[in-house]
């Protein structure tokens, strides 16, 4: 099984803590599409005639384009590709690009599932974040939606916000909880260099939260989810049962899956390539059929990485057979030694002798755990 995930990389306005590659135009949206639809058929093999099993349109902003424009490209994927029956197929979208009439016309296409940018249910953060929706917006937007037919509905929300207390932060998960919805991500505030908000940090602007507050807030969360109904299946992901994000998934599992667009990037286990982060150089490529994508191979080590951080961010954590099948005894051994210390901190638990995978205690400093279990290339 594989995955398809398609980069829109447009947007009305830009948000304030965003690093994903987008534009705030839409000049080129024709020239696009017909990039994207051809860029679909060039690379049908990357996957090895892999069947679909999901399919992510994310961006910038997806919403913002016409329904119409999504319908070639969903008619290329299906005479390209095998797609399974009933595949997860995700659109991202904003609250207040979706009337009515748009989520209609959404259904109408094969989606399936609607990632919504809620971010939080507080108007000063949403203007600080410069998001554009208000929340009432966001209320009726899940509503209609839920009317439409829609079944399975995400949001992300945003915590660790310069000035935002427990209570604000408590606040937005009871109105999100309120609205019955299937998945939460729920994403620490991360200052990414060339952004707007890494620049007013670098400025003073503003103070980030301090670490206990962090800590705190991400303990509400896992909490009030938790006590809701919701299994924290990753990090940074809950779902209720059988909502887990499949896409998402898959990705922590190492599935194999092509990335379509600018800046678009995919794997196949053996190599990762990367497609430009430039509109007019991704679409002059496409059409001038360039190989453009930048092609990254995959060592050993490399791979025994991406291993340990992908497995450790699941719930189910990671399973020491495995290590040894794909990796060889030499570095099952090493696992093993790297994580007595962490095992004996209560920040590490085998619930069989075959899982290892982070305690409640030990996902507060998961990264720290992760670096260390890591192999460096010069050892």
């Amino acid at each position: 099984m594989a995955s398809i995930y398609i980069h829109i990389p447009f947007c009305k306005t830009k948000c304030l803590y965003c690093d994903f590659y987008s534009l705030t135009t839409i000049a080129l949206i024709k020239e696009y599409k017909e990039a994207v639809c051809e860029e679909l058929k060039n690379r049908k093999d990357y996957l090895n005639n892999e069947p679909i099993e999901t399919i992510y349109i994310g961006g910038g902003t997806p919403s913002l384009l016409p329904v119409t424009f999504f319908q070639e490209i969903f008619d290329t994927i299906y005479t390209n590709y095998t797609v399974l029956k009933n595949p997860e197929i995700t659109f991202e979208a904003n609250p207040d690009d979706l009337s009515e009439e748009y989520i209609s016309a959404l259904h109408s296409l094969p989606v399936n599932r609607l990632s919504i940018g809620v971010q939080s249910f507080i108007p000063q953060e949403l203007t600080f974040l410069n998001r554009r929706h208000s929340v009432e917006q966001v209320k009726k937007t899940i509503k209609d939606a839920k009317t439409e037919g829609f079944k399975n509905i995400s949001i992300d929300l945003i915590y660790g916000l310069p000035g935002q207390t427990l209570a604000n932060w408590d606040y937005s998960l009871e109105k999100a909880l309120d609205l019955f919805i299937q998945h939460v991500s729920a994403y620490h505030l991360i200052y990414e260099e060339e952004t707007p908000l890494f620049k007013k940090w670098k400025k003073k602007e503003i103070i980030p939260v301090e670490e206990q507050l962090s800590n705190d807030m991400f303990e509400l969360l896992m909490n009030k989810m938790s006590l809701a109904g919701f299994q924290q299946y990753e990090i940074s992901n809950f779902a209720k049962q059988n909502y887990i994000s499949r896409h998402n998934s898959s990705y922590w599992k190492r599935i194999c899956y092509l990335g379509i667009g600018a800046s678009a990037h995919s794997y196949n286990k053996h190599t990762r390539s990367f497609n430009p982060s430039h509109i007019e150089n991704y679409i002059k490529g496409i059409s001038e059929k360039q190989n453009i994508q930048i092609v990254e191979c995959i060592d050993n080590v490399s791979a025994y990485n991406e291993f340990i951080i992908t497995s450790l961010r699941t719930m189910q954590g990671l399973s020491i057979k495995e290590l040894e099948t794909l990796f060889g005894e030499e570095k099952k051994n090493y696992f093993i030694k790297q994580i007595k210390k962490y095992l004996s901190q209560n920040l590490l638990e085998q619930p069989t002798i075959d899982i290892v995978r982070l305690t409640k205690k030990g996902i507060f400093v998961s990264d720290g755990i992760m670096a260390d279990l890591l192999i460096v290339e010069n050892e």
